[in-house]
């Protein structure tokens, strides 16, 4: 096969050419490597080599030229490396010279042909071959003698994989040939059921924590896929999937089902809660659409969760032949996937499975020994069941240009095993939704949620729309420029027509890309906005947005110098980014002293609007004082025996008080008739005898008789208050009720209590009521005997209200509360004339004629 060398000179290589070559070290002679210029190659395209301002990809040419005697020749070969070859070049034949006689040569010695080819930079063995470029290489015959010739790939034929999947092309390590592989696909669904990497269909129902997959030789540092199933019925028959763990050397992955409608996944790394897109030490996790996916590049495993069915894709090349667990062997033949941890291979997997129990300190019902679950039916054995018509959608046209890439039995006898022992509760659209990921996983995208009535449908936030077909890799802002790298399907939410998701991690969609803060409200580019008490803009490049502290320029009170106000610190109302400092009022720091009101006047205090403290005041009472005694208006003043005084309405301007108008009063020589029957004489007192109530009365005073009449005035008759009672004469009689007869008892009362401006409206209990009084003679004392007791509180406490005040403020006082009363003794003593005067009891005693 020929091949084709590029050259600057001549060709130096063809297959199969065996080219005699003495080669001379590269220092003698001296060669200086010159690289020809050319055209900058495209942005691109990688180039790997660089010499003299050139770039060479694998395989290029660098040199081929003679210098002297010797060929040189230089490319960059598939490691980027340049490998220099030189050989003694063929000379140029010269013309015949005219004969002439010559003695015969001595006979010379025969050349010993070289071992290999040491004259090559680095020397090579015999038959040894080496990588030149574009799968051509190249092999050391003998005496530095080098073929070039071209790899030749023989495909080997497509095979059949046990699981019914597709085999995948997989290229050789040298990149020039490859081979097919049955990679390793491993599902769990429903309540559970599994299909092993080789497609082996089994169903479990165990409730603990399991191994799916662990290598059988370990050639990665703690490598392994776990499950954590619960019994998801209310009879403890079948088992959900319900947490997935995957270990990757120093890190273990848990995707945790917190609620199942609406879905709700929580995914942890090393215990500890992680957002999403999440990578780090060679774990990758992401959301997919419903899927949640944990990625490990290196290894080529893909392992997605969903809350409903799990799938583990892992490659053949890296772990054919060396897996256990529940998923099975990946040996391309279902004769060994239920192997036992010993090693063993028994022919039923459900056994297997049990088998393949993990220490879960949570599940102190899981035992530590085989224990055998019982296997249930995989078709309902209940004459009455019904399948769910849903089942039947998964061989049905829909999904036929499925069937010859997907085998569907499988998922279907699980979706019937579901419906009927766990019935309405939409367990049945597991196995619908891992068979439609598996046709996914095919190239083949099946819409067929919309068939299900309502049953199977999947709920989008209010900015995203579901997608039946929409991308594993969804499109970003970030990402908008780059190719994707995966161009595989899978169903989940996504951003609508016309918008396009800001950024993974970022749960905003956005019709044109700018930036989006912490607030998740997009903005376009150049648009400034506040956050956060920040100015910010939204710049193209960099970190997206930069925000500056918002500067308030309010001026700072130095001191609060009116009385009862103190500097306080609060949020401006009209800008809540900035704080203002004002001056509150407190009355009770205010320490002004009460005045003290002279007779006639009382003390007023008002709240003038603008001031903090209260303006005391002493206002005149619109009264008549004489001495230090006051007069209603229209009451009599007695000043001296000749003149009669009153108290009037006009008020004297300078002192504010009412005037006392005064007239003389003649003197009399004699009493005048203190009855019409009958005289009175000096010191003398006499009652009317029509009226018991009022007397005649006359006296002599300075030598002068003075007659006058009293009248005794009852209290005003209030007929709620008495009882009636007959009495001979004329008048009638009124006899008070005697209040007394009450107990002595709390009685609530609504008082007002107020300190300065602040007062408050309360319920507080009074003592009133009646206790053990009287007055009598005592024979045995031969003197008067009295017992006084009186209506006093028995228990107090102590409470605290809030008093409020004027301005809007409040006050903390302490009142005395009475919690009970009762009768207590005390010392009887006769009553004061001025307690007398202010009595305002009515008497108990009855007025008659």
């Amino acid at each position: 096969i020929p091949t084709t060398v590029h050259t600057t000179s001549t060709p130096v290589y063809t297959t199969g050419l065996s080219t005699k070559a003495t080669a001379s070290p590269l220092t003698s002679p001296i060669v200086s490597i010159i690289s020809s210029t050319g055209t900058s190659p495209s942005s691109h395209i990688y180039f790997c080599c660089y010499l003299n301002d050139t770039y060479y990809d694998k395989g290029d040419v660098v040199y081929n030229w003679t210098h002297g005697d010797y060929c040189y020749f230089v490319n960059c070969s598939l490691d980027c490396q340049l490998q220099i070859f030189n050989w003694s070049c063929p000379s140029t034949p010269q013309p015949s010279p005219t004969p002439t006689p010559t003695p015969a040569p001595s006979p010379s010695k025969p050349t010993t042909p070289s071992p290999g080819c040491p004259d090559f930079v680095p020397p090579r063995q015999e038959n040894e071959t080496w990588w030149l470029c574009n799968c051509t290489m190249a092999v050391c015959k003998h005496d530095n003698t080098v073929e070039i010739f071209e790899k030749v790939c023989d495909p080997p034929p497509k095979p059949v994989c046990s699981n019914g999947l597709n085999p995948v092309w997989v290229l050789d390590p040298d990149g020039c040939c490859g081979h097919w592989e049955c990679d390793c696909y491993c599902t769990g669904w429903g309540d559970p059921h599994y299909t092993t990497f080789d497609g082996l269909y089994y169903s479990y129902q165990g409730n603990c924590t399991y191994v799916l997959v662990e290598e059988i030789s370990p050639t990665v540092d703690d490598f392994g896929i776990y499950i954590d199933n619960y019994h998801c019925d209310i009879n403890d028959k079948v088992s959900c999937p319900r947490t997935l763990i995957v270990r990757h050397e120093t890190q273990e992955v848990l995707i945790k089902t917190i609620r199942m409608a609406p879905m709700k996944v929580q995914v942890l790394v090393n215990k500890h809660e992680v957002a999403l897109p999440y990578q780090k030490y060679g774990v990758r996790i992401y959301e997919a659409g419903i899927n949640y996916v944990v990625n490990i590049p290196e290894l080529g495993v893909l392992v997605s969760y969903n809350g409903l069915s799990f799938a583990i894709k892992m490659p053949y090349n890296k772990f054919g032949n060396n897996t256990k667990g529940q998923c099975g062997t990946c040996t391309n033949s279902t004769a060994d996937d239920c192997m036992l941890p010993s090693g063993k291979v028994i022919s039923d997997c459900e056994i297997m499975a049990d088998e393949w129990l993990v220490n879960d300190p949570s599940k102190p019902h899981c035992p530590h020994v085989s224990s055998t679950t019982i296997k249930p039916e995989v078709t309902p054995t209940a004459p009455e069941c019904v399948s769910s018509p849903l089942c039947e959608l998964i061989k049905s046209s829909l999904f036929v240009e499925c069937h010859k890439y997907a085998p569907s039995q499988h998922y279907y006898d699980a979706c019937v095993f579901d419906s009927c022992f766990v019935p309405d509760s939409g367990v049945e659209c597991a196995s619908l939704q891992t068979y439609a990921a598996l046709c996914a996983q095919e190239g083949i995208c099946i819409s067929w949620r919309e068939h299900t009535n309502g049953v199977c449908d999947v709920t989008c936030p209010s900015h995203k729309e579901y997608k039946a077909c929409g991308p594993v890799e969804e499109l970003t802002c970030k990402s908008s420029s780059q190719v994707p790298t995966d161009n595989r399907t899978t169903e989940g939410c996504f951003c609508p027509e016309g918008t396009i998701s800001f950024a993974p991690g970022i749960d905003v969609c956005v019709p044109t890309c700018g930036c989006v803060g912490p607030d998740s409200v997009p903005r376009e580019f150049g648009e400034r906005f506040q956050f956060d008490c920040k100015n910010c803009v939204c710049l193209e490049g960099g970190s997206g947005i930069v925000c500056e502290a918002k500067q308030c320029s309010q001026l700072q009170p130095e001191s609060c110098w009116e009385e009862g106000t103190y500097p306080v610190i609060e949020v401006d109302p009209r800008d809540t980014c900035c704080n203002m400092t004002y001056c509150k009022c407190n009355s009770s720091l205010c320490q002004t002293e009460l005045p003290v009101c002279s007779v006639g006047f009382e003390l007023k205090t008002q709240l003038v609007p603008g001031k903090c403290c209260p303006v005391h005041s002493c206002e005149p009472k619109g009264v008549c004082v004489l001495g230090q005694a006051e007069y209603k208006p229209g009451s009599p003043v007695y000043s001296d025996k000749c003149r009669e005084c009153i108290c009037t309405e006009m008020v004297n301007a300078s002192t504010h008080l009412n005037i006392i108008s005064c007239s003389h009063v003649p003197c009399n020589i004699s009493c005048k008739p203190v009855s019409v029957s009958s005289r009175g004489w000096p010191g003398e007192m006499k009652s009317d005898p029509q009226d018991n109530c009022t007397i005649y009365s006359c006296m002599k005073l300075q030598d002068q008789l003075i007659s006058s009449v009293s009248n005794i005035t009852c209290p005003d008759l209030d007929l709620g208050s008495c009882q009636p009672v007959s009495a001979p004469g004329p008048r009638p009689s009124c006899t008070f009720r005697n209040e007394t007869l009450v107990p002595c008892s709390t009685v609530p009362r609504r008082e007002v209590i107020s300190v300065g401006n602040c007062r408050r409206e309360l319920l507080i209990n009074q003592c009133e009521g009646a206790c053990g009084t009287f007055a009598k003679y005592s024979e045995e004392a031969q003197s008067m005997d009295h017992q006084c007791s009186c209506c006093k509180e028995v228990k107090t406490s102590q409470k605290v209200v809030e008093l409020a005040c004027e301005g809007g403020g409040t006050l903390s006082h302490k009142y005395t509360y009475i919690e009970s009363c009762g009768c207590q003794d005390t010392v009887c003593g006769m009553p004061l004339e001025s307690n007398r005067r202010v009595r305002s009891s009515p008497p108990s005693a009855s007025c008659r004629p």
